[in-house]
């Protein structure tokens, strides 16, 4: 696993701790601005964890597939696909 995998998974596992944090700021009852602050947190991680797993498709898959020309097109669609959700 590179570095950059090694590091969303580690962004991701902490937005799943924050996520745990949330509900139960929930269930407790917390002041709804607190939660909310909670929740953009966790929405930065989870940005955070996206960027470098796509950081890391783009400078292995997509790169491997326009050396070799084996289904270039094809992984640059994808990426311009993730690239137009993100934008929404």
């Amino acid at each position: 696993m590179n570095i950059d995998k090694k590091n969303a998974l580690q962004s991701l596992k902490t937005s799943k701790g924050q996520i745990e944090g949330i509900i139960k700021m929930i269930e407790d009852e917390r002041y709804c601005v607190d939660i909310s602050n909670q929740i953009i947190a966790a929405q930065a991680l989870l940005k955070k964890a996206n960027k470098l797993i796509l950081k890391q498709h783009m400078t292995h898959c997509v790169k491997d597939a326009i050396k070799m020309e084996d289904h270039a097109e094809e992984k640059i669609e994808e990426v311009l696909n993730i690239l137009d959700k993100l934008m929404k």
